[in-house]
């Protein structure tokens, strides 16, 4: 029988711990209302020091990694550890700190603890994050040892770690795998293999697991709408684009709050030429976010319709909505291309007053707009302010030096390009040789075109070629073009045998221009510019006859001249002026005004 105060001693014990595991549980309210890291922690020492019942320990856990980032709990000290507060902190440490992650997954297994159907996604989670392939693979093979593939979480998260690292043949492979027919393969499962096969460009393969998932009668959901049309995007294929737009309408999709299924079916029908019913679904929708607005911009201006694209940012505009960087690009690239200053200048005092950083891609669109509009010294001005310039950068000014006749500075620009460390690419060269050809310098041309191979490990394209015979062409060097084109290791394009016939025009090396005619409309059977450029070469040396029996094999072959065509900006407003165009409401009046400057042109000796 224990001694009186050896069971006094243990009684009083006792009724300290009971108090301490009361005083912890009247303070539970208290630890579930915590709103600082601080406060928890505080409760974590007082459990470490005292002890507590297991549920106040998970309570503690979930507070902390609701309210904790990873960096603040690597350092928890474990007081038996469970599988599941293990679980608790990889779930939190897979996406602040996934080495962090994938290290205590490791402790769990060198303490011998068994990672269950929660553990595995997250640490897979955490492979993905950090590209930690060989460390998914030993997870993967984990998870086939234990059955615990058959858990479709952890089946889906072992896909995407083999999707994000590129493995498309192992996301195959795995969604195949009859191994475990008891895994169930949700909307989850066909999502990631289509979003795979669209990310590593296999859209023919997304559109063909798309059709079976909906054969498997699942039914997709709008993220799954949104991948699948991408791949039509990216096949550019109308017809099936079209069909899988029924297929949204016929099958009920609630569309209206969907901006993002919007969005995607504007894009396609951009990328696939349709520009009518882009515009149709762009016009119905009943949300639209900065997206939308820019898909619509950047479709017209890649499709070369330069006034609309403009038109739809002023409605952009007029919405409300401010335009984002991409935006800006794109309305730059447009001003570019139909030479609207106004509107460029514009762009370039709205970032300004909204300290937008102009380095990067807006700042080279800058650069390339104000060249292309003539306002040279403005767009060197915005190169020389960028702090961080790159090889497009670059590029931009040089082309835009060389379109206006500066090929030194141009050359001399080239030359910083190495000094600075920025390696010129194949677009650089273009701009380069270009320079050169319009200013004659032939021997700086031939160096910097060998030099492209023999110092950069770039090899010339058919552009780089035909800038070289245009080079030659106008030097009057038409023998070095011919030997040139026949060395070329590639097959003389329509961009080369062009610069040679333009060379025939200048030399009126008419017998030459014969022979060059003959390949250049074997490239473009429907291009006027062969027979216009020939047709000048025979007038030019008083062969009518020759010129005449072009024109009519042009129409024989129902070959088009494409007419000239002006365009004048008043007021902000774009007008387009062809050869004969009389569609102007002002028709009169315009030809009027123009009868009365040729009169007075030819009164005060201006036109003989």
């Amino acid at each position: 029988m224990a001694s009186p105060l050896t069971v006094a001693s243990g009684s009083r014990h006792n009724d300290i711990n009971t108090f301490q595991q009361l005083s912890l549980l009247h303070q539970s309210p208290r630890l579930e209302s915590s709103k600082s890291v601080g406060q928890l922690k505080q409760f974590h020492a007082f459990i470490i020091k005292t002890g507590s019942p297991q549920h106040q320990t998970q309570i503690l856990y979930d507070k902390i990694i609701s309210l904790s980032r990873g960096n603040e709990i690597e350092n928890l000290s474990l007081q038996n550890p469970q599988v599941y507060l293990y679980n608790f902190i990889i779930q939190c440490l897979s996406n602040a700190n996934p080495l962090e992650a994938i290290a205590l997954y490791r402790e769990m297994l060198i303490k011998g603890l068994l990672p269950n159907a929660y553990t595995l996604p997250y640490v897979l989670k955490a492979c993905w994050q950090s590209q930690s392939l060989r460390v998914g693979q030993q997870v993967h093979a984990y998870s086939m040892k234990t059955a615990l593939l058959s858990n479709v979480y952890v089946f889906n998260t072992l896909m995407r770690l083999y999707a994000v690292c590129g493995l498309i043949k192992a996301v195959h492979k795995l969604f195949h795998f009859r191994q475990h027919p008891q895994a169930q393969r949700d909307l989850v499962s066909w999502t990631t293999l289509i979003q795979a096969y669209v990310k590593m460009d296999y859209p023919t393969e997304a559109i063909l697991s798309f059709f079976d998932m909906c054969q498997a009668n699942l039914r997709p959901d709008g993220m799954i709408l949104v991948i699948v049309l991408s791949a039509c995007s990216k096949l550019g294929d109308l017809s099936l684009g079209t069909k899988i737009h029924r297929y949204i309408t016929d099958n009920h999709f609630n569309l209206s709050p969907d901006v993002f299924i919007h969005n995607a079916l504007i894009d396609m029908y951009l990328k696939c030429g349709n520009i009518p019913s882009a515009r149709k679904v762009f016009d119905e929708m009943p949300v639209k976010n900065v997206v939308s607005w820019n898909s619509m911009i950047a479709g017209l201006t890649h499709r070369g319709q330069f006034k609309e694209a403009l038109d739809i940012f002023r409605r952009m505009q007029g919405s409300g909505l401010k335009p984002d960087d991409f935006t800006l690009v794109c309305v730059l690239n447009s001003c570019a291309n139909i030479g609207w200053l106004e509107l460029g200048k514009w762009v370039h005092t709205y970032l300004d007053k909204n300290h937008i950083n102009t380095d990067g891609f807006i700042g080279n669109a800058l650069v390339d707009m104000y060249a292309k509009c003539g306002r040279i010294d403005q767009a060197f001005g915005v190169f020389r302010s960028m702090k961080c310039r790159d090889v497009y950068s670059y590029t931009a000014m040089i082309v835009g030096l060389a379109i206006h006749g500066k090929a030194w500075k141009a050359l001399d620009i080239f030359s910083e390009m190495s000094q600075v460390g920025i390696e010129p690419d194949e677009v650089t060269f273009v701009g380069v040789l270009s320079a050169c050809s319009h200013a004659g310098l032939v021997e700086e041309g031939c160096k910097h075109f060998l030099d492209m191979s023999r110092v950069y490990n770039l090899q010339p394209q058919t552009e780089h070629y035909g800038c070289m015979v245009d080079l030659f062409g106008r030097a009057g060097l038409i023998r070095e073009a011919l030997d040139l084109i026949k060395s070329m290791p590639l097959v003389p394009d329509a961009f080369v045998w062009g610069a040679l016939l333009g060379a025939c025009k200048i030399h009126a090396k008419v017998e030459l221009a014969e022979i060059v005619m003959e390949n250049l409309v074997r490239f473009e059977p429907e291009g006027d510019g062969a027979y216009i450029l020939m047709t000048n070469i025979y007038s030019s040396k008083n062969r009518w006859k020759e010129a005449l029996k072009l024109r009519k094999k042009m129409k024989e072959r129902k070959v088009k001249k494409t007419p000239g065509c002006s365009l004048v900006e008043v007021y902000g407003e774009f007008y387009e002026f062809r050869k004969g165009d009389k569609s102007h409401p002002k028709t009169l009046e315009i030809y009027k005004l123009l009868d009365e400057i040729m009169h007075q042109s030819k009164n005060h000796g201006y036109i003989l």
